[in-house]
């Protein structure tokens, strides 16, 4: 039924579309691009319910208080405790963090890319990255796979210099 209900939302009351060409294996990561918005937390959880699929996620520790914090940890949320404070020129800072690709690297999982384009109201996935340690030319593929992706805000998103 929850499932039934995310595609409905999605797919016929919300306009999105997807073209999901990449196998997904029992384990992977997801790099989602481009995130310029809360609500691509949202078009993420009805896209997974609607697959019916399970996933967890990393999110900034400051949006596990009361009452969302046990709610994300019900959704499968994790909490990300950073070592300094960011501000919106952190958000448009072209260096993308990276830990994604170190625990995918450790944990030997490939790396599903996830574009979501709000113009087209169209969810993408048809690159998987294997990491093999060569960070700086991989980073420089995934960046480029998001590059004609439009976010919800586009002016807080680049794929900075590749």
């Amino acid at each position: 039924m929850w499932k039934s209900f995310c595609s409905w939302l999605l797919y016929r009351q919300m306009g999105w579309t997807a073209d999901v060409t990449e196998e997904h294996p029992d384990k992977y990561i997801i790099c989602l691009a481009p995130h310029t918005s809360n609500w691509d937390f949202l078009i993420g959880q009805l896209y997974v319910g609607a697959r019916g699929m399970k996933s967890n996620f990393l999110m900034k520790k400051e949006w596990f208080f009361w009452p969302l914090g046990p709610i994300f940890r019900k959704m499968g949320g994790i909490p990300v405790w950073r070592s300094k404070k960011t501000s919106m020129t952190d958000n448009l800072n072209p260096e993308w963090k990276k830990g994604f690709y170190y625990i995918a690297q450790k944990a030997g999982l490939p790396i599903l890319l996830y574009g979501v384009d709000y113009q087209k109201r169209h969810i993408q996935c048809t690159k998987t990255i294997i990491p093999n340690g060569d960070i700086d030319h991989q980073m420089r593929e995934i960046k480029l796979y998001f590059k004609d992706f439009q976010g919800k805000h586009p002016e807080n998103f680049t794929i900075g210099e590749v």
